[in-house]
């Protein structure tokens, strides 16, 4: 460990001094400030770096070159110091300065020589120990495969096992069975395995439970349809009756003419909620349409324009006669949904929001690229679940991007993310460029 720190020391002090010949070539050339000035920064990092290393190499061979390569160091500065002066002066002569130029040079040679011996020594040496090393690796190896032959005798044998049962259980799960397995405290992977398996039939349990309680709510939501039409007629007659009765009785008794209103305003709030079962209950198929998409970014825009803040504006670049195949009304939800997202992660309220599209072989991509924060790598596998949010408690439920992805999803595309803390966030929507709706697509959503 000693020597290889050594070499890599001695290496990059090589390559200080390989830049203060290069700065010291430069200023010979041009007479820059600049120049002798990034010489003299070198150099003293130069002096820097053998310093470390003048600690690395007690106890080996390159102490003595070290040595020297110090004292060169020294004299060098001294001859760049000397050149400078020369050159700022107005007395000196030509010659002086050629004859100092010369022993700069000769002496800027020797540093470089003797840097580079200095780290190609131990270099040598490191190299002869790892063929060492590797011939004895070699024997190491040999024996390692034998054992390992014989540990995967041993370790089949306490696998397959397992693997039988496991087997044997997972056919008795798709008969509806999810009882789990034993665990044996056996303190490996086996057990491992065992316990993760478990976990997965609870889930799966679960998930059954839940797909039961879906379809126990699409019932429910069928009946709650059959209850609100039958509901909505005796509805109807009840105001119509009032209507009439409060028209006809108009200079009657005013505790009727109360009692009277007090049931048409009850019929209308009834009504109201009958309406709103409806609406719960109603489902209808994707709506797919050829759907101009610079039309339908710039309505977005004009829609979420009164929620984004003052300071965050919305680009678009789209070319105008690129034309989609997809249900208008949920795109645009999916658009205000990465627009607002995007809007909210902008810090202090300001930023920029660019929207572009490009038209490939088979498909189209609409990218929305936010100056935001950008979203934690931590925070992406998990970007578009349910209820995931990164935000403060009232500002979101988590279920946007969700509901977006299930959207594009069912356009037959993809919704693709890429974030980085510093550059901020890119939402992709990959959509077909033929309009023909997938098997998903025919599913029916509720309204």
């Amino acid at each position: 460990d000693l020597k290889l720190r050594f070499v890599i020391s001695a290496y990059s002090l090589h390559d200080s001094l390989l830049e203060v010949r290069r700065y010291e070539k430069n200023f010979l050339l041009y007479g820059l400030s600049e120049d002798q000035q990034a010489a003299f920064a070198y150099l003293n990092l130069g002096k820097k770096t053998s310093a470390k290393v003048e600690i690395d190499v007690k106890g080996l061979q390159g102490a003595v070159q070290l040595e020297k390569l110090q004292q060169k160091m020294e004299s060098y500065g001294e001859l760049l110091k000397e050149l400078v002066a020369v050159a700022e002066s107005q007395n000196s002569s030509r010659r002086q300065r050629d004859e100092i130029e010369l022993e700069l040079r000769k002496t800027g040679k020797d540093l470089v020589d003797l840097s580079l011996s200095l780290a190609d020594f131990e270099y040598s040496h490191i190299k002869q120990i790892l063929q060492s090393l590797i011939t004895n690796l070699g024997y190491i190896l040999l024996v390692l495969l034998l054992l390992g032959l014989f540990l995967t005798v041993i370790v089949t044998r306490k696998i397959v096992g397992p693997l039988s049962i496991i087997e044997k259980t997972t056919q008795r799960i798709a008969r509806g069975d999810f009882t789990p397995l034993p665990v044996l405290a056996t303190r490996d992977e086996t057990q491992s395995v065992v316990e993760a398996f478990n976990k997965m039939v609870r889930e799966l349990e679960k998930r059954q439970d839940q797909l039961v309680q879906a379809q126990k709510l699409s019932s429910l939501g069928i009946l709650t349809s059959g209850i609100a039409h039958q509901l909505n007629n005796p509805l109807n007659n009840i105001s119509t009756s009032c209507q009439i009765l409060m028209e006809e009785i108009h200079d009657s008794d005013h505790h009727v003419e109360r009692l009277l209103s007090n049931i048409d305003q009850e019929v209308d709030r009834a009504r109201d909620i009958v309406m709103g079962l409806l609406e719960f209950s109603r489902e209808r198929d994707f709506q797919l349409s050829w759907v101009n998409l610079e039309n339908l970014v710039i309505r977005t825009t004009r829609l979420v324009s009164s929620q984004l803040p003052a300071g965050v504006e919305i680009a678009s670049e789209i070319p105008e006669d690129l034309d989609i195949y997809v249900d208008k009304q949920k795109l645009q939800e999916v658009l205000i949904n990465l627009f607002l997202n995007a809007a909210q992660a902008m810090p202090d309220g300001k930023g920029q929001i660019n929207v572009t599209a490009r038209k490939g072989l088979h498909n189209v991509e609409i990218n929305i690229q936010d100056s935001g924060g950008g979203i934690l790598p931590s925070d992406l596998p998990y970007i578009f679940d349910p209820f995931f949010t990164t935000k403060e408690v009232g500002y979101g439920t988590g279920l946007g991007l969700s509901v977006a992805h299930g959207i594009v999803e069912r356009h037959g595309g993809a919704l693709i993310v890429e974030s980085s803390p510093a550059e901020g966030t890119v939402f992709t929507i990959r959509l077909p460029l033929t309009g023909q709706p997938t098997p998903e697509n025919q599913l029916h959503e509720k309204g």
